[in-house]
């Protein structure tokens, strides 16, 4: 049958509202009597779409009172970027002529292992399994696109990319030609198993379909809607459709009010001036909101004059002026001149907010004050819509603080919902080999053990990670096993070992693992950690379907990659799917991204994140293939999705009520304003400051605004009763209690301590290296004592392997440490003008009724029966000016108790203290100090007045604190050198710069004003 000479296309202008005015001209034109609109076909672009158009057919027979519908025969088209499938009508079940797709997911573990044989064929260096994995994505993204677009193996051997390829970089031809290799092996692989790509047959069916109707034209109607994509296949079947004697192709936001030279400037969009050249220029205006409909049109063969206005509105409109300033707004850059003289109601945006905050956070804030205030007004429906995933995620927290559950039609990333962080936490233990991070943060997960039992296994936790917090023990179950013993929790171990037990198969393994085995070992766990849990709820199902797809893909080609990767490939792949809720979400709140929100509208819309690098998106080339190359196969360049992300924005600018906002800031540093927000300004003028939302900005500030100021925080300067200061003093206490009072409270007196993270960085924790050096000391010298002829570094082997010293510590450690060790070794060996009388010896004294304690390193004795007193320091030892300043006051106090007091049965005169350092001296590991004035110091305490200044010093400290009533101060000494781990509790950070000191350099003790 003939066609329709003359093709029916619409446009419905951006302050229309797509949806809406759609369905406000398909019921008069289309509806029926008895049928309503049952026989109309109604082509659409996406699920999300037809959800869209569901809602508009509901608000227009609402508004018109008309007492029930039949909706028209929705058909899907698809959106390869929304991983949708075609609809029915275009994919029957009896389409025997077409072949059958190759499976997604299988073709993306092919493609990577054709990635690591071209590679090796080619003789380049190979990337670890998860990085490949994410190649093999991005170039199977590309080969969709190349499909789309209708390019073939045989297109990359033409005259002209062969010729292009000549002049690229050397990095760029080998990467095409990887590309190409990989491309036809691909091809060969579909010819062998009578397959053909997913993107291939989606074009064969619209062609089919397209033959179809054009050679026996239906009866009923059919309309495409907001079918937006220029791939050649599916424009041909847009053509047949708009020929269709009851057919129509209705377009969304065609400018037809655009100057023709500025539609001319926008390029050649597909259409060759002549067969010798090529569909592109190298001038495309392809980052213009009407670039991708010019293309659609050219590649439909249908001129812009012959596109008629669709006029009829629907109920969210917007005032006609603002599709005219759209129009200017979005101007190429020649055209653009013509601002100067522009009409007044050519710049019109009323109802157009622009809003810029602080910071990410306090944008997100003020999206939801947005949202909450808008729901106040009956029926007022509010849209927010932003390509930036952790922005929609955040204002979406920010309005639960209203009990709002706005409905995130973008959904969550499969790896950030609970179920999926479950099995990515155990993947983590695979890949760090059973860490202490990964480990608690899976056993502690939310949907472990729930229940009766998990208050008993948190319990059970808690105390193994209390042991195992400190650096990161030796690989393996043993080393956790004598954390659990340490902790008390042997039998809940034994159970939790025995569920993690498979774990062992994969974990810590250099070779490559089976990805579909080491599926199968982390579900198993998962399951015997959360039951049925894990698969409950919209995020486990998606799981379930996520992992069963790929085990039985990864199982079939036999998919590998070292256990360390397993995490990272797991992440990428659950990464790209979205789980979106079902239902419980607000009616008239939504949070979209930019593909999702094509075709919807609302009453107010918010667009959120109009910064460069977001909205829009820095325009990213493929790794692969040169945008040179992609222009000599006829395909646009990288910046097209930059007039994509500008069409979006256009539509987002028709409705009633628009915000645009950005952040001033984000985590990164200051940002960007969007290129188009900058239009918007430039284009409105002077006028831009009064469509800035001041009160928005302010109710934004004011949320978070204290009513009253909290009043300064006092210097803390507690005053325990007499009975809580009665407490015993350690040497290594006694400067401490006079430098910073505040630190000795909260540790002998409150009994806090500092809690170690968990896998402690090492090199940072000079205590832990301190102890380690000390017990290895220890045991050596023990040995000495009992006539056992013992290496110190063997000891030293011995002591590290029974701590469980992580390998890759022990070989950064042990050589400088053996360096020190092996100096005192042999330090000691030469001496004999004294002996070793006591290791690691307690001793105590009672001084003015307070008893002093503490342990002494090492004494020696010398043949006149005096002692020496030494101190193993693995880095620098305090000088004689800091010993005098008060601030190291452990060797003096251990001399007046060795004096006054015993170390057990050992007791005398010291006539000699020393530091022994294992840290590097004069180019040596290991050096000898004392604490006194002697040598060349030009500062210190003599040897004649060390022990007495030290009783002067412990009995200053008891007289004032223990026995006295003087407040423990924080910082009383500012210049004392102490540890930091009481700073937050004394809320240093908030008082310390504004404290008053008095003359002496200190303040009066009660407080800062």
């Amino acid at each position: 049958m003939a066609e329709h000479n003359k093709p029916r296309v619409y446009s419905i202008a951006a302050h229309r509202g797509f949806a809406d005015a759609l369905v406000a001209g398909l019921v008069p034109r289309y509806s029926e009597d008895s049928l309503g609109l049952a026989r109309l076909t109604l082509i659409l672009p996406s699920s999300r779409a037809a959800r869209s158009i569901k809602e508009a057919f509901i608000r227009h027979y609402g508004e018109t009172g008309q007492q029930g519908l039949l909706m028209p025969r929705m058909v899907m088209v698809g959106d390869i970027d929304l991983d949708e499938a075609l609809g029915p009508s275009f994919d029957p079940l009896g389409a025997s002529d077409i072949p059958k797709a190759a499976d997604p997911t299988r073709r993306w573990l092919e493609l990577a292992d054709m990635l690591r044989s071209a590679m090796e064929r080619e003789k380049r260096d190979i990337p670890g399994g998860a990085a490949l994995l994410r190649l093999a994505r991005e170039l199977g993204g590309m080969m969709d696109r190349l499909i789309a677009e209708e390019v073939s193996f045989a297109d990359f051997l033409s005259e002209e990319v062969v010729g292009t390829s000549a002049e690229l970089a050397r990095h760029w031809k080998d990467n095409t030609k990887l590309f190409a290799m990989v491309l036809a092996d691909w091809e060969l692989r579909l010819l062998e198993r009578g397959e053909v790509d997913l993107a291939t047959r989606r074009n064969m069916l619209f062609d089919r379909a397209s033959n179809r109707w054009r050679s026996e034209p239906p009866e009923t109607p059919i309309v495409a809607a907001g079918v937006t994509s220029a791939a050649p296949a599916l424009t041909r079947l847009l053509r047949t459709i708009a020929n269709l004697p009851k057919g129509a192709v209705i377009l969304p936001d065609l400018d037809l009010a655009l100057p023709l030279d500025a539609w001319d400037e926008l390029g050649r969009a597909g259409h060759a001036p002549a067969p010798e050249e090529s569909p592109f220029s190298a001038h495309e205006a392809a980052t213009h909101p009407q670039y991708h409909l010019k293309l659609l049109l050219n590649r439909m063969g249908i001129a812009r004059d012959e596109v008629q206005q669709w006029h009829r509105k629907g109920l969210s409109a917007a005032p006609p002026e603002r599709s005219h300033a759209i129009s200017s707004l979005f101007l190429p850059p020649e055209a653009s001149k013509s601002w100067i003289d522009l009409k007044p109601e050519k710049r019109r945006l009323s109802g157009v907010r622009t809003l810029s905050c602080a910071t990410s956070e306090e944008e997100a804030q003020a999206i939801a004050i947005l949202v909450r205030e808008a729901l106040e007004v009956p029926e007022r429906r509010v849209s927010v819509v932003t390509p930036d995933r952790s922005l929609a995620r955040r204002v979406g927290q920010h309005l639960k603080r209203w009990n709002i559950e706005a409905d995130d039609t973008a959904g969550r990333p499969l790896s950030l919902t609970a179920a999926g962080r479950l099995l990515l936490q155990l993947a983590e233990l695979v890949s760090e080999r059973l860490a202490p991070v990964p480990l608690i943060a899976a056993l502690g997960h939310p949907l472990v053990m729930k229940g009766d039992a998990r208050r008993d296994w948190l319990r059970a936790l808690r105390a193994f990670e209390r042991k195992l917090r400190g650096p990161r023990p030796a690989e393996g179950f043993e080393s956790l096993r004598a954390v659990a013993n340490l902790a008390g929790v042997k039998d809940w171990w034994g159970n939790t070992e025995a569920i993690l037990g498979p774990l062992a198969d994969i974990a810590g393994r250099d070779e490559q693992v089976l990805l579909a085995d080491a599926l199968d070992i982390l579900l198993t766990i998962g399951e015997a950690l959360a039951g049925d849990d894990l698969w409950a709820n919209e995020d486990g199902r998606a799981l379930s379907r996520f992992v069963e797809d790929l085990r039985l893909n990864a199982r079939e080609i036999g998919t590998s990659v070292a256990s360390s990767e397993i995490y990272a490939a797991l992440r990428d792949a659950m990464d790209q799917v979205a789980v979106r809720p079902i239902y419980g979400s607000h009616p008239r709140v939504a949070i979209y991204g930019l593909l999702e929100a094509r075709m919807t509208r609302s009453d107010l819309v918010i667009c959120g994140g109009l910064n460069e690098g977001i909205w829009p998106q820095s325009p990213s080339p493929d790794p692969l293939l040169a945008p040179a190359i992609l222009r000599a196969l006829g395909m646009p360049g990288p910046e097209f999705r930059i007039g994509l992300a500008a069409h979006d924005l256009a539509g987002a600018l028709g409705a009633p009520d628009v915000v645009l906002t950005r952040a001033i800031r984000d985590m990164d540093g200051p940002t960007i304003p969007s290129r188009f927000l900058l239009r918007i300004e430039a284009l409105l003028g002077d006028a831009a400051k009064d469509h800035r939302d001041e009160r928005t900005a302010r109710f934004t500030s004011a949320v978070n605004a204290v009513v009253k100021p909290a009043e300064p925080y006092p210097r803390p300067s507690p005053m325990p009763s007499a009975e809580l200061r009665d407490v015993p003093i350690k040497v290594t206490g006694l400067d401490r209690l006079l430098g910073d009072p505040y630190q000795f409270y909260a540790q002998e007196i409150l009994g806090l301590s500092k809690i170690d993270p968990l896998d402690a960085d090492p090199s940072q924790d000079f205590a832990w290296q301190g102890t380690q050096a000390h017990d290895i000391l220890q045991r050596w010298h023990e040995a000495r004592v009992k006539g056992e002829l013992v290496s110190i570094k063997d000891t030293a082997n011995q002591v590290l392997e029974e701590a469980n010293i992580h390998p890759l510590l022990r070989g950064l450690w042990m050589p400088r440490l053996l360096a020190g060790l092996e100096w005192v070794e042999q330090s000691v060996s030469e001496q004999t003008e004294r002996e070793i009388v006591a290791i690691e010896r307690e001793g105590s004294m009672t001084f003015e009724g307070v008893r002093v304690y503490g342990r002494a390193d090492r004494i020696d004795r010398y043949p006149d029966g005096t002692l020496a007193i030494i101190d193993y320091k693995t880095g620098k030892p305090p000088t004689a000016a800091q010993v005098e300043a008060g601030y190291a006051l452990q060797m003096g106090t251990m001399g007046l108790i060795a004096r006054d007091g015993s170390f057990g049965d050992i007791s005398g005169d010291a006539a000699k203290f020393e530091y022994w350092s294992l840290a590097k001296g004069d180019g040596d590991y290991g050096y000898v100090s004392t604490p006194w004035k002697d040598g060349n110091k030009r500062s210190g305490i003599t040897p004649e007045e060390f022990l007495p200044e030290h009783e002067s010093f412990l009995r200053d400290a008891i007289t004032k604190f223990i026995k006295g009533s003087d407040p423990f101060t924080a910082k009383l000494n500012p210049d004392y050198p102490g540890y930091n781990d009481y700073d937050q509790l004394m809320r240093l950070d908030e008082w310390q710069a504004s404290f008053v000191d008095d003359d002496a350099g200190l303040d009066d003790g009660k407080g800062a004003s």
